[in-house]
């Protein structure tokens, strides 16, 4: 009775699992099919970044946004005539083209060797490893089968992704509803050690942080200076600037140090190092970079089992940009 109970116990288990769509993927899924995918992605990653190192923080944003909206399934890759598909909505304006260029290369290059056969999620999430791999930072296992999603929708963005000025609280919410703790939460924010932003999204901290201090007090003086020169008042808020003013085209712990130091550029940011929930894991990766890069691999491959589509809850697209089915949205 009681070996009985426990193989219902597992059955249970493997069946959230295949509804959730984790059970099906596996870092050997094309082996028959498409046996050389990672090395043409790679490939096209290689020589996108010979031509521009945006691709290399576009790609990274543009699998994080991904997935944090419908799941892991490059729905963030829909173009609408209408302008209402997932990457119009005001908070993916800013993702650069060069991200969306890197996976539409990629699924080209893949598609003359493996024509049908692997989707633009599973793309996105080799291309996301993949420069971060060639900048410096840890490489890891992409687990992969991942299929296409159907729905793309602008309407259904809003509160999906964290923001510049969110506190602990809520960027832990947010990222408990992918099943990320605050040690991933820390982790993935270290992909901003190669980011870069624009001015409006920190012009509250330059101009107008409090009644009392216009420049918010926990700024180190001089970066605060450094970005008041960068990004002037009422200049062109499309301006960007670097994340990590110190390496910027590495992919290394400077971020962490930078936290430490007063030198994190948005409030998200100085939050991970002032609240005490997260300030010791801070200290942590700022000191040891191999920390870091170990948590930020397990956070990746966590992030990408998020919303995975198997069966018939998606698709193997031809072309990234657009649906095969007709009654996608």
């Amino acid at each position: 009775m009681e070996l009985r109970r426990d193989y219902l116990f597992m059955m249970l288990c493997f069946m959230i699992l295949l509804m959730r769509g984790e059970g099906q993927l596996s870092e050997n899924f094309y082996a028959s099919t498409c046996p050389n995918v990672e090395m043409i992605v790679r490939q096209a990653v290689l020589t996108k970044i010979g031509q521009t190192f945006v691709t290399v923080p576009g790609t990274l944003r543009l699998f994080f946004h991904d997935c944090f909206i419908e799941g892991c399934d490059a729905s963030i890759m829909i173009q609408s005539p209408n302008n209402d598909a997932e990457k119009d909505a005001n908070d993916n304006l800013s993702l650069a083209g060069d991200g969306f260029d890197t996976v539409v290369k990629a699924k080209q290059a893949v598609e003359a060797i493996c024509p049908g056969v692997v989707s633009c999620a599973d793309i996105l999430a080799i291309a996301a490893r993949d420069v971060v791999a060639l900048t410096g930072g840890p490489t890891f296992n992409v687990e992969l089968g991942r299929q296409d999603g159907l729905i793309s929708q602008a309407s259904r963005v809003k509160g999906s992704l964290p923001e510049p000025d969110f506190n602990l609280a809520s960027l832990t919410s947010l990222f408990s509803k992918h099943n990320l703790n605050q040690v991933d939460l820390v982790a993935l924010s270290g992909a901003h050690t190669v980011g870069f932003s624009h001015c409006d999204r920190l012009a509250n901290r330059l101009y107008s942080f409090s009644p009392s201090s216009q420049v918010d007090p926990s700024l180190d003086p001089a970066y605060a200076q450094q970005l008041m020169d960068s990004c002037p008042k009422n200049v062109d808020p499309t301006i960007a600037i670097n994340m990590d003013p110190q390496t910027p085209r590495l992919f290394d712990n400077v971020y962490y140090q930078n936290l430490v130091a007063g030198k994190g550029l948005f409030t998200s940011d100085d939050e991970l190092f002032k609240d005490p929930a997260t300030k010791a894991v801070v200290v942590d990766f700022a000191n040891n970079p191999f920390n870091f890069y170990r948590a930020f691999a397990t956070a990746m491959i966590k992030l990408g089992r998020t919303g995975v589509k198997t069966g018939n809850g998606g698709e193997i697209r031809r072309d990234c940009s657009s649906f095969n089915v007709k009654n996608a949205t």
